[in-house]
């Protein structure tokens, strides 16, 4: 389930869904259903926020401060026989930028 007002994901706790990011709470009795095609209409999806030190780090030179060490988030953003998209954000200034 992902919070109405910050669209991240809502977790269970105590019997209601709470929001890690804004602490928005819904009691687990009112969950929505949502579908894929409401949460793809968005026109703007966040791929690496917060929790930075769980995600994967490589050696890669940051195009803005020139850092050489960020996270990635590989995700696939077009059709299945497309290659995946690695996301980086720097480990020193959290510029984000994407390779193919």
């Amino acid at each position: 389930m992902f919070c109405p007002k910050c669209k991240s994901l809502m977790f269970p706790i105590e019997g209601s869904f709470v929001c890690r990011k804004c602490e928005h709470s819904q009691d687990i009795g009112g969950q929505k259903n949502t579908s894929v095609r409401e949460a793809t209409e968005e026109k703007e999806m966040l791929i690496i926020e917060g929790n930075e030190e769980t995600l994967p780090k490589t050696k890669i030179a940051c195009p803005k401060c020139e850092h050489n060490e960020a996270f990635y988030h590989i995700r696939q953003m077009r059709a299945a026989d497309e290659p995946e998209t690695r996301i980086y954000r720097c480990a020193e200034c959290s510029h984000t930028w994407r390779e193919n």
